[in-house]
């Protein structure tokens, strides 16, 4: 990417007008692109004025005209395709990193950890993208008994480690601080390597307030020494349990010589986590007037931010990123290429990817099969089997790390063969990630015999499967409307002890909403939302909103509105779309709702701009003026 903005002669001083009145970048250029079409003329003005990032350091970037290309092609590629994709991943930092923190014991001492790895800890369930993005590592955290036991042969020290993960996670709320407490009476080691196995682990099965709960009796304790990552890690607990605004007024508590660029990145992370823009570009200014140094982490976070919220953004990151010499990360590629991929912009992220490859980042797994899934949805089906080909570099059984990703991808292309033909390869010896993607490949093929064996032959090999294994062949059954075997499905998870967590919640959820049942779906999520420890996925709250929002019922589309906000999905330009749209269903006006998008700071869309003036309660109308 940096060898597309070295271009001579740069345009100086056309910038954007920042909350500080000093000139940045590409002012010009960004009402161009709007002028050519691309935005309608009520946002126009919000371009150039408001539509700003507020990066107060922003001013004095020179940008080649290369880089204003990119800009342009941001801002006018931004709204191609539905957004329903951006909004996935929740509660996840995100759904192109692969949790590098699930092998942090194996290969580190804990002292060697890298803080970036334990800061963005992405929990992929969702988001986001919902767990099944392609080359998602499924398992690396899961503590069923043959992997307990696979461990218990190796070291004695593992198996009670295990035997006290498995413990909390089974406890009940209240009872979390007691395990800990009569693991201690009897005589084990509570060591720090030990605690972090188990915050990992609640981490990953998305069990926060209990993970919270454990850290707030370690403190009370003082059985650890608490340096500037724990108190991140317990800052980051606090946001997702009690929201930013409680997670801000924790930092206040952390000793001041602890109070370092780990904490700022964190809270910065957890407003991303929750797409908060606001408060995450406060947060990025703050830690400029400290002083920190300025880290691709940092960068990331923005650009994953507007790559879910708002594109037209994205090149602001990128100008800053030039400005100071920081060069893009494999990460920094991922979030462009899917941000163009998004955008149905094929052109631009073949672009990207060849810069990629002349900075000498090669695409590693995960990149390459989110370029397969886009080629295959923007319909280049042909591009997307060359990018399958070249992952199984020619022999699939050689290259057996590459199955998982393999699967659901050639199910994408319709390809039923080459589904027999992978599953084959790992059919004799599965792997728990592999039988995952092989009920998603099936599933998506309409192929639900093929989809229960994998699943049948997962419960034999395992014995106990958490509840994310049977979300698999749940979700399965809710694509193709089978609500009767759904139920049955879920009663079995009952009947083994599973806990359900919020994927087999989302589902559910996904079951009966497909069944017609959006009331019974409905009651499902209210029940969810109750249980504290976990929150429901963003995604179940929008199935049930768009249906509520097909049939132009704005009371209760207002209501699950609300009770997304309690939860701490605060408004999205997704939200708003919906909302906007049950309105024009009910043929109803929308009363304040320019001023509601305004206070959420989102700022309409090309479509949603449209929209907005078909609900306009003072639009004025050749009838309306005749009758005046």
């Amino acid at each position: 990417m940096w060898a597309l903005r070295r271009a001579s002669n740069p345009l100086k001083n056309q910038g954007f007008i920042f909350r500080t009145s000093q000139a940045c970048v590409a002012k010009a250029e960004v009402a161009n692109s709007y002028l050519d079409g691309n935005a309608s003329n009520s946002d126009s003005n919000f371009v150039i004025a408001d539509r700003c990032m507020s990066l107060k350091r922003f001013y004095g970037v020179h940008a080649s005209p290369k880089l204003l290309m990119w800009h342009c092609s941001f801002s006018s590629q931004a709204d191609t395709k539905d957004s329903a994709q951006d909004d996935d991943l929740e509660d996840g930092f995100s759904e192109l990193e692969d949790p590098a923190s699930a092998n942090v014991f194996k290969n580190k001492n804990l002292d060697e950890t890298n803080e970036d790895e334990l800061i963005s800890e992405p929990e992929l369930s969702e988001e986001e993208d919902d767990g099944h993005d392609a080359g998602e590592p499924q398992d690396e955290l899961k503590l069923s008994d043959s992997e307990a036991n696979v461990d218990e042969k190796k070291t004695p020290g593992k198996r009670a480690s295990s035997r006290l993960v498995k413990a909390i996670i089974e406890a009940p709320p209240s009872s979390v601080q007691s395990a800990l407490i009569k693991w201690v009476e009897e005589g084990n080691d509570l060591t720090k390597e030990v605690i972090w196995s188990i915050m990992l682990n609640l981490r990953k099965w998305r069990m926060f307030g209990k993970a919270l709960q454990i850290s707030e009796w370690l403190i009370s304790t003082k059985r650890v020494d608490f340096v500037e990552r724990d108190y991140a890690s317990h800052l980051s607990l606090i946001s997702k349990v009690h929201g930013l605004h409680k997670a801000e007024a924790y930092i206040k508590k952390i000793p001041e010589s602890f109070r370092g660029e780990v904490i700022y990145r964190t809270l910065l992370a957890s407003c991303v986590s929750a797409s908060n823009v606001k408060k995450a570009e406060e947060v990025f200014n703050k830690m400029r007037d400290l002083n920190f140094p300025l880290t691709s982490f940092a960068c990331n976070q923005l650009l994953l931010l507007y790559k879910r919220n708002d594109k037209k953004k994205i090149a602001d990151v990128l100008l800053l990123m030039e400005k100071e010499n920081l060069k893009p990360s494999a990460f920094t590629y991922k979030v462009l290429i899917d941000a163009k991929g998004q955008s149905n912009d094929i052109v631009g992220m073949d672009q990207i990817v060849e810069t990629m490859k002349a900075e000498g980042i090669e695409p590693d797994l995960s990149t390459q099969a989110l370029m397969a899934k886009h080629y295959v949805s923007g319909g280049l089906r042909e591009k997307g089997e060359a990018v399958l080909k070249e992952m199984e570099q020619g022999n699939a059984k050689e290259n057996r790390w590459a199955c998982h990703a393999l699967l659901p991808l050639y199910a994408a292309l319709g390809k039923d063969e080459d589904v027999g033909r992978i599953w084959k390869v790992c059919e004799s010896n599965p792997r728990l990630q592999e039988c995952m993607a092989a009920v998603e490949a099936w599933g998506k093929l309409k192929r639900i015999e093929e989809a229960e064996a994998v699943f049948d032959r997962m419960l034999k090999t395992w014995k106990k499967l958490n509840s994310k294994h049977y979300s698999a062949l749940l979700r399965v059954y809710a694509d193709n409307k089978m609500l009767a075997k759904g139920k049955d499905l879920v009663k079995r998870m009952a009947e083994n002890g599973c806990r359900i967590c919020p994927l087999t919640w989302d589902a559910l959820i996904k079951l009966y909403v497909e069944a017609g049942e959006v009331e019974k779906a409905d009651s499902v999520l209210q029940k969810a939302a109750q249980q504290n420890q976990v929150k429901p996925m963003f995604s179940s709250y929008v199935n049930i909103m768009e249906q509520y929002a097909r049939r132009g019922d704005v009371h209760n589309c207002e209501k699950m509105f609300h009770r997304m906000r309690q939860v701490g999905y605060t408004g999205r330009l997704r939200q708003y779309h919906i909302l906007v749209q049950c309105y024009i269903t009910a043929k109803a006006p929308a009363y304040g709702i320019r001023e509601r998008m305004k206070a959420d700071n989102i700022f309409p869309s090309k479509s949603l701009a449209s929209q907005l003036v078909l609900v306009d309660a003072f639009r004025r109308t050749a009838v309306s003026d005749l009758l005046d």
